[in-house]
């Protein structure tokens, strides 16, 4: 037929042998053209611009794409074949899932080109750059998940045109600026994740018109402030509502007694403040209640024992005030509760007897009084029991034996009295007992040492008598063992060094006798040795010289003698070692100056002679003090004293020494010296710190002149030249506010260890005393093991 197209073969013969016009050629190019074009589908050329797009972004970076994506291909124009994108009937990309991949590359341009898209995720790909504000022309959007990436900038406005977007999940990033309120016109959205990024502003009250939104999370956005919006009790269909880690405050709104839904409730490490509504009380589904590190106060409101379904009260350091109400016994539901860090006070409520799931109780650090329930022992499932620093009193009931389940037990610093209860032997999971700082009498029960899972013992400060169970040594897994301060006899038993795990000892201010026992030297795993202030004697053991961790070392006011154990030397991790107050006798080893670690040596008060060894000049770490007085040591002081330039406290008085004090003029830290009651002459150096001296710490060297020549230090310091002048006077102000100056520093940086260590997370308690011991008025500090929270 005259009308029909010519095939392809007939194509052929016509343009080389018909005898048409080259007019008559190019019109019947252009027929086929465009009868192509008519009969293509439109959603060819779309699928082709969206592979183009996306081929375009995945090699947007010098960088080759992982090899997870080694199936997309330009070649292969149709993209739904390849892996991560989702396609519909008509071949348009519907879906693109990338998650956990390396890309590296910047949020995808030109995102309005994809018409069909309605699910967009992104997440764990460190995606860098800006969300473009184009994204507000994917009007099909229900899914936006770009969460766990490095994108920066804000969160466009434009987002709020997305009238069909259930999810916005960007929680992870570095996005900054405010939550926009243009999002409270997504009527659809359902899950609003926006947690950990560096936002600022307050929270939109327009977000309570979400009537659909059941995740709002905005934790984790140190700079976001204001109130929380009364608002936010509109949203009906709220499950969760995070906004921990802010600086929100005011206080919380009643409103969120209309939230009926709410199963989580996350406010804590903000700057909340008032009392808890007692409308929560309302909110009969919520499972997670999660206000600690606020400044609540108030009481607890007797309305949330309506919640049957609470899991989880957590109101820890706050400033809540009044009883723990009876109510609570109501939440049959939970598993935790922590008030600790608070002024609580009242007895502790029979009705949590009967919480049978009860698994986790902490009222650490309140005023609560009364006794230890002994229904407690209903508690089956109860594995953590926090009593301390309270004012309970009376005895430790023997019920608490059948706690079989129980892991950590601590009453330290209460007013409990009676014996430790046999029965905690029966406690067979028990991992940490601290009973300290209370007035417990009796003796340590032998069985608690058969507990196979026990690592601490924390007995200190009590008025415990009797001796150390002699089958100490089964208990094996033992890390921490601490019965200071008690009225404990006997011997120290030989079975201790069967405790190869024990890493810190303290048996100081007892009644303990005899000889350290050689086995202590199998206790490789020890850091920290006190057996200070008891009556033990005989020579130190020289299998200490074998722990190699050992990093303090105090013997001190005992009646140790012999000599000083040359051996010592091989402690490279010693950082104190007091042996005061003994009969040690001989010289001091030289082989002392190998122990590079020590910052504070006190030899002080014993029978110690010879001379200084020049090793010692060697321990450039020694900072602290140096203590050698009240001995008979002879001979001049070495010049290498002097590389001790860190060194705060020297006291070398009361002994025979002589020659002049030259070596001691370039210790510029010192901010305490005693040379008096030596052998030393020649004249004091001239510098700030002898010019303060006061005569006291010089006195009873004869030869020992002040350095203009006017007065000598005789036996008798009132009987010298130099009286206590103005300038006397001020350089005693100048060393007490320097003593007082180094404590303070010291215990500051213990606080802010304190403070940091609890605002990360509240842990286990176990070490609840400060002092280690004290040296020539300076009181040394250990660090309190802090409690933490997940």
């Amino acid at each position: 037929m005259s009308t029909m197209l010519p095939s392809s073969r007939q194509s052929f013969s016509f343009f080389y042998n018909s005898s048409y016009s080259s007019s008559s050629s190019s019109f019947s190019v252009f027929l086929c053209l465009t009868l192509f074009l008519l009969y293509t589908p439109p959603f060819v050329f779309a699928t082709n611009n969206e592979a183009s797009l996306l081929f375009s972004w995945l090699h947007s970076s010098t960088s080759p794409p992982p090899s997870f994506f080694s199936n997309w291909n330009i070649l292969d124009s149709n993209p739904c074949n390849w892996s991560s994108i989702t396609c519909s009937p008509k071949g348009l990309v519907t879906e693109i899932t990338i998650q956990s991949v390396p890309l590296e590359l910047p949020f995808p341009s030109n995102l309005s080109s994809f018409v069909s898209l309605h699910k967009l995720v992104i997440s764990g790909a460190n995606l860098t750059g800006t969300i473009p504000n184009d994204i507000g022309g994917c009007t099909e959007l229900q899914v936006i998940d770009l969460s766990s990436n490095s994108l920066v900038g804000s969160i466009p406005a434009s987002i709020g045109k997305l009238q069909n977007l259930q999810d916005l999940i960007l929680n992870s990033n570095q996005l900054t600026g405010k939550i926009p309120v243009e999002l409270s016109t997504c009527i659809g959205l359902k899950n609003l994740v926006l947690f950990d990024n560096r936002l600022t502003g307050s929270i939109p009250s327009e977000l309570g018109k979400l009537t659909s939104l059941e995740v709002l999370r905005a934790g984790g956005n140190k700079y976001i402030s204001g109130r929380i919006p009364e608002e936010l009790g509109g949203c009906s269909n709220l499950t969760v509502l995070g906004l921990a880690d802010t600086q929100v405050s005011g206080s919380l709104p009643a409103s969120f007694g209309r939230l009926s839904k709410l199963q989580t409730l996350s406010i804590y490490t903000t700057m909340i403040s008032g009392e808890i509504p007692p409308e929560i009380g309302n909110c009969s589904e919520l499972v997670n209640l999660f206000l600690y590190e606020n400044s609540l106060s108030g009481s607890i409101p007797p309305e949330l024992g309506k919640l049957q379904k609470l899991d989880q009260l957590m109101l820890w350091q706050n400033s809540l005030v009044g009883v723990i109400p009876e109510e609570i016994g109501n939440c049959s539901s939970l598993r935790m509760i922590d008030l600790s860090l608070n002024s609580l006070s009242g007895t502790i409520p029979l009705s949590l007897g009967g919480l049978s799931k009860l698994e986790e109780f902490m009222i650490s650090d309140n005023n609560v009084t009364g006794s230890i329930p002994s229904n407690l022992s209903n508690l089956t499932n109860l594995m953590q029991l926090q009593l301390d620093t309270n004012q309970i009193s009376g005895l430790i009931p023997s019920e608490i034996g059948m706690l079989s389940k129980m892991t950590v037990f601590f009453a330290w610093a209460n007013q409990l009295e009676g014996s430790i209860p046999a029965s905690l032997a029966s406690c067979s999971n028990l991992q940490a007992l601290d009973l300290s700082h209370n007035s417990l009498t009796g003796s340590i029960p032998a069985g608690l040492f058969q507990l196979k899972n026990l690592t601490k013992v924390l007995l200190i400060s009590n008025d415990i008598s009797g001796s150390i169970p002699p089958n100490i040594g089964n208990c094996s897994s033992l890390v921490r063992l601490r019965l200071g301060d008690n009225r404990i006899a006997g011997g120290i038993p030989r079975a201790i060094g069967d405790l190869r795990s024990l890493n810190f000892l303290d048996l100081s201010g007892n009644r303990l006798s005899g000889s350290v026992p050689d086995e202590i030297g199998s206790c490789t795993e020890l850091q920290m040795i006190d057996i200070s202030n008891n009556t033990l004697d005989g020579p130190l053991p020289s299998t200490l010289s074998s722990l190699s961790g050992l990093q303090v070392l105090d013997v001190s006011v005992n009646q140790f003698s012999g000599q000083i154990p040359a051996s010592l030397a091989r402690l490279a991790s010693l950082n104190k070692l007091i042996l005061s107050r003994n009969s040690f006798s001989g010289s001091i080893p030289s082989s002392l100056g190998l122990c590079l670690s020590l910052q504070l040596l006190d030899l002080s008060s014993n029978k110690l002679t010879g001379s200084i060894p020049v090793e010692l000049g060697r321990i450039e770490a020694l900072e602290i003090a140096l203590n050698l007085s009240c001995n008979g040591l002879s001979g001049h002081i070495p010049p290498q004293i002097s590389a001790l330039n860190k060194l705060s406290i020297l006291d070398l008085s009361h002994n025979q020494l002589d020659g002049d004090l030259s070596p001691l003029a370039g210790l510029d830290n010192l901010v305490s010296l005693n040379v008096s009651y030596n052998k030393l002459t020649g004249y004091l150096p001239d510098n700030k710190l002898f010019r303060q001296l006061s005569p006291m710490d010089l006195a009873g060297n004869e030869g020992l002149c002040s350095s203009n020549r006017d007065s000598c230090f005789l036996s008798d310091v009132s009987n010298t030249g130099l009286a206590r002048n103005q300038n006397d006077i001020r350089r005693s102000r100048r060393l007490k506010l320097a003593i007082a100056l180094l404590i303070t520093l010291t215990v500051a940086m213990v606080v802010m260890g304190i403070i940091a260590v609890i605002r990360a997370r509240r842990d286990i308690r176990d070490d609840n005393d400060f002092r280690i011991g004290e040296l020539m008025g300076l009181a040394i500090y250990s660090i309190p093991e802090a409690k933490f929270l997940s």
